[in-house]
């Protein structure tokens, strides 16, 4: 079982930033994906970020390219997404996820966390 746990979320004005975390335990040593996904409102859950383990690999959706950015710390078993200039459009709910290989497909990851509330305001 791995545990998952978000934090980080809140209001925000357009063009502002804010860093989401998501803490992992349990037993995070078989998974190789990371992922951050997002569903706003009356939308389905999209793939925003990924990570592999050691970092050294990660996937973006087009749309926050150059302005997310996902890295992990290991040491605290922490995944981060990093957002700059958001937009009303990142407003949605945020969950971390771990998978055991890298991808962007949701039903390629099989434990989630409760999720974090992003609001940007315009």
């Amino acid at each position: 079982q791995v545990q998952l746990v978000e934090s980080g979320g809140g209001l925000v004005q357009a063009g502002g930033s804010l860093r989401l975390s998501c803490a992992a335990s349990g037993r995070t040593f078989n998974r190789n994906g990371w992922g951050w996904f997002r569903q706003a409102p009356g939308k389905e859950r999209e793939f925003v970020a990924a990570i592999g383990w050691s970092g050294g690999s990660t996937l973006y959706r087009d749309s926050v390219k150059g302005r997310f950015i996902i890295f992990r710390d290991n040491a605290k078993n922490t995944v981060y997404l990093q957002m700059n200039s958001l937009t009303p459009e990142d407003t949605a709910v945020y969950y971390c996820a771990a998978a055991p290989t890298l991808g962007t497909a949701i039903n390629e990851y099989d434990y989630w966390g409760q999720g974090t509330q992003v609001t940007v305001s315009s």
